[in-house]
C-alpha cells in the first residue's frame, strides 16, 4: 500500500497523541503551552490532510478510514486527561456527552456502511460546527491558565458546553438522516 501525503499527515497526528500525553504531564511551568501547541498542530493537520487529499486528488479508502479514527483518538485522549486533571461534574458531563456521541455515530456509520448506505450519514454543517467548537474549547482548557486577565479555562469550559449542545444536535441530525434505513432493518 502506498502512503500518500495526506495519509502521512494523518499518521503524524496519531504519533502526536503519546507525545501530547507525555507533555501534558510534564512537571514544568511551560508544559501547558507545549501541550496546547501540540494540540493546535494536530487540529490544523486534520484540516491540511483533508484539503490536500481533495485538492491533489489523493483520497484513499485507507485515508478515509484513518482520518476520523485519528481525530477521535486525539479528542478522547484529551478529554480523559482533562477530566482527570479537573475532576468535577462540570467537566465530566459534557465529556460523557461528547464521547458517547462519538462512539454512537462511529458505530452507526459502520453499520450503515455494512448496509451500503454510508452516504446517508455524511458530515453535516452542524457536525463541522461541533468540531470547531470542540477544538476551540479543548485548546482553551488544555492551556487553562488566565491570560491577560481572562479566565481561559472557564471560557474554554463555556465553549465546551456549546460543543456538547452541538454534539447532541448533530447526533439528532445523523439519526434523522439514518432513520429510514434503521426503520427498514427493524
Amino acid at each position: 500500500m502506498k502512503i500518500t501525503l495526506p495519509t502521512a499527515i494523518t499518521l503524524f497526528r496519531v504519533v502526536l497523541i503519546p507525545l501530547f500525553v507525555i507533555v501534558f504531564y510534564l512537571p514544568l511551568a511551560w508544559a501547558n503551552i507545549a501541550a496546547t501547541c501540540i494540540f493546535v498542530i494536530a487540529s490544523l493537520s486534520d484540516w491540511v490532510d483533508g484539503y490536500l487529499a481533495r485538492s491533489m486528488q489523493l483520497e484513499s479508502s485507507f485515508g478515509a478510514f484513518l482520518d476520523p479514527v485519528a481525530d477521535k483518538l486525539m479528542v478522547v485522549v484529551i478529554i480523559v486527561l482533562l477530566v482527570e486533571a479537573h475532576p468535577s461534574i462540570y467537566v465530566a458531563l459534557p465529556s460523557v456527552i461528547i464521547v458517547a456521541r462519538e462512539i454512537s455515530i462511529s458505530a452507526l456509520r459502520e453499520w450503515m456502511a455494512q448496509l451500503g448506505s454510508s452516504t446517508t450519514v455524511k458530515v453535516s454543517f452542524i457536525g463541522k460546527a461541533k468540531t470547531v467548537a470542540q477544538m476551540l474549547a479543548l485548546g482553551f482548557m488544555i492551556f487553562s491558565e488566565p491570560f491577560m486577565g481572562l479566565p481561559i479555562f472557564e471560557i474554554g469550559l463555556a465553549i465546551y458546553y456549546v460543543a456538547a449542545l452541538l454534539t447532541i444536535v448533530s447526533m439528532i441530525v445523523y439519526l434523522r438522516a439514518a432513520w429510514p434505513v434503521i426503520s427498514r432493518q427493524g
